[in-house]
């Protein structure tokens, strides 16, 4: 975790990508900690489940979802560590996805999984989109959690 200023935590993964956009992982201001779209790659930034392409280099089916989603929720668990969090503190997620069906039947089982119980107490919202930064990512997710705000 790097501190950029009192008032702003930020935490990275240490993916290339991060410094190529130029951009944080996670953000803690006061009581309220804000992940960046997460996506499905391992700690070496390389993508688990990646998506078959098509030959126009679209994702040929959207058979791994489930595994996407699952690693996505992985990474989100990591950066919420580095704040001393959990899952429990997500108030809000937003997930992208290529395929809206596919994501709901396999978000339905992963988000509970993830979450330990069959209704995750956080407001969820499941947008479909025409594509996103690479070309085998199927699913990305973005977080909002509030902690105690005493616990820095």
């Amino acid at each position: 975790m790097t501190n950029t200023q009192s008032a702003k935590k930020v935490a990275n993964l240490g993916v290339a990508w991060e410094r190529a956009f130029g951009y944080v992982q996670a953000v803690k201001v006061k009581d309220t900690i804000y992940i960046s779209g997460q996506l499905s790659h391992d700690g070496d930034g390389k993508l688990i489940a990646p998506a078959a392409l098509d030959a126009d280099g679209r994702p040929a089916d959207f058979s791994q979802m489930e595994a996407q989603i699952r690693q996505t929720y992985v990474n989100a668990k990591t950066l919420l560590a580095e704040y001393g969090a959990t899952l429990d503190d997500v108030v809000e997620e937003t997930l992208f996805v290529l395929d809206v069906p596919s994501a709901f039947a396999a978000g339905s089982k992963v988000r509970k999984e993830m979450y330990g119980t069959d209704m995750p107490q956080c407001a969820s919202n499941l947008i479909g989109v025409t594509s996103l930064a690479f070309p085998e990512q199927i699913v990305e997710i973005t977080f909002r959690a509030v902690i105690d705000g005493s616990a820095d």
